[in-house]
């Protein structure tokens, strides 16, 4: 996947935005000599009780963007996500770029429009994203390269994204003392997830990783970025001296005692859309649906 100094010698600027409400990091990376600029994860408050969303974090990031003259290309995700809503269409709007997901989201929406019963004409080919991106496809960032590495497990489509020397893992790793994404959602598989840790356990150890969420355990401070060698030596789940049937084991029995995430069902129901809420219906409102006993 290439040497240390080959992604060294590429070393992107990144600036993080945490969301409180839902353990989420935003992340904004961009090229130093030439301002292009990639959003990855981005926010859009939902409050569950009342259905309204607000969009504080995803200005936050805007007003941010605009300071330092960055140019925006794109918008990435590294899955559809079942904790938070994807602010990617609104800020698409307000800077420009395109929204990139893995080449991989059809399945996932194959796997959810059934569920969630979606109109007929949702189009499962993952046309509501601007750009899919297959595994080991590269991108440019300005000067910087880029490369997908799909890293399915905790969902069938998601993807790391590798862009210089930084690695935005998505769910794929917490923090070294938390672990791994969960992966008893629809498509998800414990085993799978552990070949695709392997997958980036060869990136040299200097690779910094960028956390997607962060739980913060015993009351520390919000970690931002990680290293791959810190995770192979000392995540508490998948160090490299687990072996897959230890951390299979493992995960499927913590799984388990897990609830389900609190956004799930309209994170889902919008992620993928790209961020775009379902059709309004004929009062010109838009619903979220709730499946009765379809998640156990």
């Amino acid at each position: 996947m290439g040497s240390a100094d080959e992604l060294l010698g590429a070393k992107p600027t990144v600036k993080s935005f945490f969301d409180s409400d839902t353990n989420t990091l935003t992340h904004l990376v961009w090229c130093a000599q030439t301002k292009a600029a990639a959003i990855v994860d981005s926010v859009l408050h939902y409050e569950a009780a009342s259905g309204n969303t607000s969009t504080e974090l995803a200005d936050e990031v805007a007003s941010f963007a605009v300071s330092e003259a960055l140019q925006i290309v794109y918008h990435i995700e590294t899955h559809v996500h079942a904790d938070h809503l994807s602010a990617a269409p609104y800020l698409r709007h307000k800077l420009g770029g395109k929204v990139v997901i893995g080449s991989d989201v059809p399945e996932v929406q194959r796997t959810f429009k059934p569920i969630f019963n979606f109109e007929p004409e949702f189009d499962t080919s993952g046309n509501q994203f601007d750009l899919l991106i297959a595994d080991g496809e590269s991108f440019q960032l300005g000067n910087l390269s880029g490369k997908a590495i799909a890293t399915p497990g905790h969902t069938p489509a998601c993807t790391s994204w590798l862009i210089g020397d930084a690695l935005f893992v998505g769910d794929t790793l917490f923090a070294p003392d938390f672990g791994t994404a969960r992966c008893d959602f629809p498509g998800g598989d414990a085993r799978t997830l552990y070949q695709s840790v392997q997958k980036l356990y060869e990136l040299p150890d200097e690779t910094r990783v960028f956390l997607c969420h962060d739980y913060m355990p015993n009351g520390r401070a919000v970690m931002i970025e990680t290293t791959i060698g810190a995770q192979k030596s000392d995540n508490i789940q998948i160090a490299a001296h687990i072996s897959e049937s230890e951390f299979v084991q493992m995960r499927e029995a913590r799984d388990a005692t897990l609830r389900m995430p609190t956004l799930i069902l309209p994170s889902v129901q919008v992620n993928l859309r790209a961020g775009e809420l379902p059709p309004a219906e004929d009062n010109g409102v838009h619903y979220i649906k709730v499946p009765i006993n379809q998640f156990q």
